[in-house]
């Protein structure tokens, strides 16, 4: 297939959460499926087709335990400690998720072959079978991915064939010699390093695609674009409120049960209270009793056998009565301590759930801004791409008209003329300047006080750094650079 490319995404991160597990395992109830196919565009009647490969074998996914799980298996067996273990808040990178996959067309290709395959939301396909071809390749990224990082590092590599896109899930664990190691294995010692790894990650991995008709595709480095699809961004947002949401659910439920064993402890500390009561007055009618009968004996009235032989039987009484009601004060005490503990119970789950809300608020929030900025990108991305093919048509003449205007920058030097403009934004003058000079611009020519202004807003003042990056990224003799 003509123009098929690879996709390699490469997210690090600082452990696995139980819930982007689920989605890898697709380890959901029916109401968990319910929700993923209302938010995103998964399909269950092909749910069957998903597999992941274990020691270079096919095999059906292992939902009995979670990636966490497998993790912490592996480690135990290995002996190596999780260096986010005990910490209030996970510091380290300790896990690198791969995406892997290509071209929806080639991808569909490799995974149905020429089966029919009904995309639309809320259709039947159950009767599609998986490729072969789809299980070889799925094979060869797994041996790619041993040998570059190892086997014994992979914790999970599950591919899914119930989206739009059949791929695979990679997680790895970035372990060398026994160790941790996510800056030696990927990072590197700068950006640079970083950088060049990752454009000959891709270019090795065009290699392993080579069999299968995808060519290199162009790294997030090298175009600056932001490979996260609307869809990705669907699946962050459940992965960061997924667990919220659980929390709450627990929470209420917690809240509920807490509530009847409130209901029962007060009853319980009623009732005590009643038993105590009860046991008081008749401790004290006893007493009274008995101080009757000593007045009666002191003044040698009535028969005095009798009279000791009922104060006997009286002391008795007022002994059992008081072992039961010290017992029972003892369990009016505890009852007293466990309502009021389950009240506080009651008050702190009430207000962790409250902040729960908030935080599952915070995370839309920022979902709907990541979102924004996404397609502000994309937009100025289509922008520019176009404008560049339209100039390509035009004659000399028409072309003048863009001399010195942004869309032109843009269009010759996007990138440079946005970190410039990211610079003078940040109030780093002299750095833009700098970087303006040393990438072929000749700088600001102009002599006046640059800075922003007092009463100046955030946009009108990045639109005043974009166009003064424009300026100081034309060249300094005033020649245009060649289209």
């Amino acid at each position: 297939m003509a123009n098929a490319k690879q996709v390699m995404d490469f997210r690090p991160s600082k452990g696995i959460t139980t819930a982007q597990s689920n989605e890898h395992q697709r380890r959901w109830t029916e109401k968990g499926w319910e929700r993923a196919v209302s938010v995103g565009n998964y399909d269950p009647t092909r749910e069957h087709l998903n597999f992941e490969i274990r020691a270079g074998k096919v095999c059906p996914i292992d939902k009995t335990r979670s990636i966490p799980e497998r993790m912490s298996d592996n480690l135990l067996a290995r002996g190596i400690k999780d260096p986010n273990a005990g910490l209030a808040e996970p510091r380290f990178r300790t896990v690198v998720n791969f995406i892997f996959g290509g071209s929806r067309e080639r991808m569909h290709e490799i995974a149905f072959g020429s089966q029919i395959v009904n995309f639309d939301k809320g259709a039947d396909n159950s009767h599609v079978e998986r490729c072969k071809d789809i299980e070889e390749w799925a094979k060869d990224v797994y041996s790619f991915v041993c040998g570059k990082y190892g086997e014994e590092n992979i914790a999970a590599f599950i591919v899914h064939m119930d989206e739009l896109n059949p791929h695979a899930h990679c997680t790895l664990l970035p372990i060398r010699d026994g160790k941790f190691a996510y800056k030696q294995i990927f990072a590197g010692k700068d950006k640079y390093e970083f950088s060049a790894r990752m454009k000959q990650l891709h270019s090795d991995f065009s290699e392993v695609n080579k069999r299968w008709g995808m060519s290199r595709g162009s790294s997030i480095s090298e175009t600056g674009a932001k490979h996260r699809t609307t869809e990705e961004y669907r699946r962050h947002l459940s992965e960061e409120c997924t667990n919220i949401e659980e929390q709450v659910v627990q929470h209420k439920k917690a809240l509920s049960d807490l509530k009847v064993e409130i209901s029962l402890a007060e009853r319980r500390v009623k009732g005590l209270t009643s038993m105590v009561d009860n046991l008081r007055k008749a401790k004290a009618e006893k007493e009274y009793q008995l101080s009757a009968l000593e007045r009666t004996l002191q003044s040698h009235q009535g028969d005095t056998a009798a009279i000791i032989a009922e104060r006997d039987r009286l002391e008795k009484e007022l002994a059992s009565i008081q072992t039961k009601l010290e017992d029972k004060q003892d369990k009016l005490r505890t009852a007293d301590q466990q309502l009021e503990a389950l009240k506080r119970d009651m008050d702190a789950i009430g207000e962790r759930t409250e902040e729960l809300k908030g935080e599952a608020y915070k995370y839309i929030r920022e979902i709907h801004s990541n979102v924004d900025v996404l397609l502000k990108d994309v937009m100025l991305e289509t922008l520019v791409r176009e404008h560049s093919a339209r100039l390509g048509e035009m004659g000399l003449s028409e072309q003048s008209r863009f001399d010195g205007s942004l869309l032109q920058s843009l269009t010759e030097q996007g990138s440079e003329v946005m970190h410039c403009a990211t610079l003078l934004f940040l109030g780093m003058v002299n750095d833009a300047t700098t970087f303006a000079e040393t990438h072929g611009g000749g700088g600001s020519s102009s002599d006046l006080k640059w800075g922003r202004d007092d009463d100046e807003d955030n946009r009108a003042w990045a639109r005043r750094c974009m166009m003064m990056a424009s300026k100081m990224m034309c060249p300094a003799s005033g020649k245009k650079q060649k289209r």
